[in-house]
């Protein structure tokens, strides 16, 4: 069920590439990257069957996770979400070719982390936004 707020329960509209979206578990909100068709970029733990890992806490808590395309609506399963933007009027986001082109190279990827550490997802999505500004910004920079 989509949400733009957790309280209003009226989906915002159909998630575009290059969308974040935040999925509202009972305990903690999970994050994954829209691609488009249904499918999206998301951290799962390593250690828990693919179904089990959709909604388990354990997915905050796990050491290790890999990065895993599937589709958003059984990922979010009876859960809620909002597509969640927040970054894009502070930052420019790269062009969302290369965002979903960086994210695809990392499915299938391993990743360890520290407990209650942002998605891997996330933090690339948000870092190529970033390198997007600061790649703008040290060409303006005098040498």
């Amino acid at each position: 069920m989509a949400t733009n707020d957790p309280d209003n329960r009226d989906p915002p509209g159909t998630p575009q590439p290059g969308d974040l979206i935040e999925i509202f578990r009972p305990a903690y909100q999970h994050w994954a990257l829209y691609l488009g068709d249904g499918y999206i970029i998301n951290l799962t733990p390593v250690d828990e069957s693919q179904t089990a890992a959709i909604s388990s806490v354990k997915s905050v808590f796990s050491r290790k996770a890999v990065v895993r395309m599937q589709l958003l609506k059984e990922v979010v399963g009876d859960d809620s979400y909002r597509i969640n933007n927040k970054y894009d009027d502070h930052h420019t986001p790269l062009p969302v070719d290369d965002i979903i082109q960086r994210s695809q190279v990392l499915i299938g990827q391993e990743a360890t982390r520290a407990i209650g550490a942002i998605t891997l997802v996330t933090a690339a999505a948000s870092a190529f936004s970033v390198l997007g500004l600061v790649n703008t910004r040290s060409r303006n920079r005098p040498l």
